[in-house]
């Protein structure tokens, strides 16, 4: 009898996806199986055969891993925004570091010592930043929450223990304003448009909030009102903004941010500087975790004197003006010129203006031009991970030391195999650092030395 779709089946799990499933075996196909845990026997509804694989639901456990715990959020079954949060914390932990590890090793064909991976300061109440997909429904009433795994569901939220307990306490009386407010709600664009998202960001060492409606449209009826009640209600309130997204794509934020009431960016200390973030501008979303990276930087540039270092996808400056202020010239790159003015402000801000620029554009475009002149690059690209044409550079024009923070295990892997061809660098470090507890995302920083430059002296 062949197996169908539909049908309960018993399988043991023997590992763990890139994305935090089970992973079992059924009539020797593989099967992901959501909520699993390696060494579990559970009972699986398949409910969809690809080519060469299955997806099932999670029935029941029937035998349970010791690191299986009682998840912190009760809506953890259903909620696609946390993949990890049935695993306990420390087996958490390990099985990133074995996530790089394995990725390293299967991906890019690397055979490179890991350290452990750095646990965060807080598993619960960590992010300082969150975009809640919105919705109305029948009833006339507002949903927020993030999409049920594998959907474009909402799974309707009031509390997310990740989030900062100061974003958190903000959701649920801000859905009953929107609900009182009447506007449209349209995520998806199918009923002529209206809100989208509504995106919360915090200071967390200044205790500062950004509120930002995302939207189709500008057609809210008395919103500066609502943001005026908003302000003064919530004093740490410093601005409400209105981002304008008006194309029908899976898109968060569109190019256009306008201030509503307050001001549109909030100050937030990091790493002994004050930086001004806005609320459509990149930055690390765990910022304690985030400031420890600093110093493992420093670390890494320590065995050389202070010279030009090149900022790639700079951002607002977050980390290269720390490295400024350790005696190091930084030259800033970053496609996003909004980012870059706000990278000069806090340069300015910090007293680092003389040692610390920045230059809008493609990475790609501009660092060829620096790498002659440089002794030092530090590269934070996105998840998609470094161009051809940045990797070709990096080749042609290698730095004394390259520093590469990485969001995507696999990405760096792919990266890592390609910039240590013809041992033109060599691989001095790997650390993961957990920077979004209770998910299965996880940074790495990558040091790497040019073969022939100074080998660094290790204490």
């Amino acid at each position: 009898m062949s197996t169908t779709v539909g049908q309960r089946v018993d399988l043991r799990v023997d590992g763990l996806t890139h994305d935090g499933q089970g992973v079992g075996r059924v009539d020797g196909m593989a099967c992901f199986v959501p909520g699993a845990l390696p060494g579990e026997m559970v009972a699986a509804q398949l409910v969809h055969r690809a080519r060469r694989h299955w997806i099932a639901e999670l029935v029941g456990v029937i035998e349970p891993a010791p690191e299986r715990r009682q998840p912190p959020c009760i809506l953890a079954q259903r909620c696609g925004g946390c993949s990890l949060q049935h695993l306990e914390d420390g087996a958490e932990l390990a099985w990133k570091g074995s996530r790089v590890q394995q990725a390293l090793e299967r991906l890019g064909g690397l055979q490179s010592s890991v350290a452990p991976a750095l646990a965060a300061p807080a598993t619960l109440g960590y992010r300082n930043r969150a975009i809640i997909p919105l919705e109305r429904r029948e009833d006339g009433l507002v949903r927020a929450g993030y999409y049920r795994r594998g959907t474009h569901r909402i799974v309707n939220m009031n509390h997310c223990p990740v989030l900062d307990p100061r974003l958190d306490a903000l959701i649920a009386p801000l859905k009953a304003d929107l609900d009182d407010a009447g506007w449209p709600v349209d995520r998806e664009l199918q009923a002529g448009g209206g809100l989208r998202h509504l995106a919360l960001r915090l200071g967390q060492h200044t205790g500062e909030l950004l509120l930002t409606l995302v939207s189709s449209h500008a057609e809210l009826d008395q919103l500066p009102r609502w943001a005026d009640r908003w302000l003064k209600r919530w004093p740490e309130l410093v601005g409400v903004t209105l981002n304008l997204q008006p194309l029908a794509t899976n898109t968060l934020l569109g190019p256009c941010t306008e201030l509503v009431a307050g001001r549109s960016w909030l100050v937030e200390r990091f790493a002994g500087l004050e930086l001004r973030i806005a609320s459509d501008t990149f930055f690390q979303v765990n910022t304690p975790q985030a400031e420890r990276v600093v110093p493992l930087l420093q670390n890494a540039l320590a065995s050389q004197p202070p010279g030009l270092l090149i900022d790639a996808y700079c951002g607002i400056g977050t980390f290269g003006l720390p490295l400024a202020r350790c005696g190091w010239r930084v030259h800033g790159l970053e496609r996003n010129p909004e980012a870059v003015r706000l990278a000069e402000h806090n340069a300015a801000a910090n007293g680092l203006e003389a040692v610390a620029s920045f230059e809008a554009g493609a990475v790609a475009e501009l660092l060829p031009a620096w790498l002659e002149r440089c002794q030092a690059v530090f590269l934070d690209p996105p998840r998609k991970g470094l161009e051809p044409a940045v990797l070709e550079a990096l080749r042609h024009g290698p730095p004394a030391t390259l520093l590469y923070l990485s969001c995507d295990p696999a990405t760096l892997a792919r990266d890592l195999a390609l910039l240590l061809e013809g041992e033109l660098f060599a691989l001095d470090q790997l650390q993961p650092l957990d920077f979004f507890p209770q998910t299965s995302h996880v940074e790495t920083l990558a040091v790497l030395r040019r073969s022939d430059a100074q080998p660094p002296a290790h204490g």
